[in-house]
């Protein structure tokens, strides 16, 4: 992705970073562990980030999850699977600190974090370096006139497109109905994904190996219907 393209859908998705003030414990854990944990993106002219070096040798995949919320479904995907290395992009504050409790809770050793908008470092990735990402409950902004703020875009697919390997998984879910209807749209219509769903309960259900998050729980108990949809890679030609 070209620096100037970046720039715009960084702008468009940024939101702010701060929401309720941090506990004392948890502002600590920011200043404490964020530094060992935390990545940078290459700068511009510098090589493209092969993300497996992140982590110990014994990981050999790596996922990432774009707007990690409060973490719990990293978590989950940490815990499941310690062979995996997983990134997780979030810009505020609080989630992030939610997320080191998490990690220091569970003594996670495969996470990492880049504590800042995805656009500023999916495009600095390593072709074919990812084997899974997932984009969950992303905002649907509503109104008609925000749509261009809506992560599920061409660029951000051009670039996931780019970065997940052949056969890669890319997870998304909402409990907007509009914004379903938008994301398998727009996944639909570009050439490198394909979507898996075969029947109804593909995407009314979540699957098993899909833990649940906050956000999800909370829809519910609202009375809205959350949407699963799972899109494939297809081979590169």
């Amino acid at each position: 992705m070209n620096q100037k393209m970046s720039d715009r859908c960084r702008s468009a998705h940024f939101g702010r970073r701060h929401g309720h003030r941090l506990r004392t414990g948890r502002a600590r854990l920011l200043a404490e562990r964020l530094p060992g944990l935390s990545i940078e993106a290459p700068a511009t002219g510098e090589p493209p980030l092969d993300p497996v070096t992140l982590f110990a040798p014994e990981v050999r995949a790596v996922w990432l999850e774009i707007g990690f919320g409060a973490g719990e479904h990293l978590t989950a995907q940490a815990l499941a699977h310690p062979e995996t290395g997983i990134i997780g992009c979030e810009p505020f504050v609080n989630g992030v600190a939610a997320l080191l409790s998490q990690i220091d809770d569970q003594g996670l050793t495969n996470v990492r974090i880049y504590p800042d908008d995805t656009m500023g470092l999916i495009g600095g990735l390593a072709e074919a370096s990812l084997a899974r990402a997932f984009i969950l409950f992303p905002d649907p902004w509503p109104k008609t006139r925000h749509h261009k703020r809506r992560l599920v875009q061409r660029p951000v697919l051009d670039e996931l497109a780019r970065l997940l390997i052949d056969g890669a998984e890319l997870r998304l879910a909402t409990d907007h109905p509009g914004y379903a209807r938008w994301m398998v749209d727009r996944c639909r219509r570009h050439a490198a994904f394909e979507w898996t769903a075969r029947r109804a309960d593909d995407w009314r259900s979540r699957p098993d190996d899909w833990p649940e998050t906050r956000y999800e729980a909370k829809a519910r108990a609202a009375g809205r219907n959350a949407t699963f949809l799972t899109f494939r890679r297809r081979l590169r030609n």
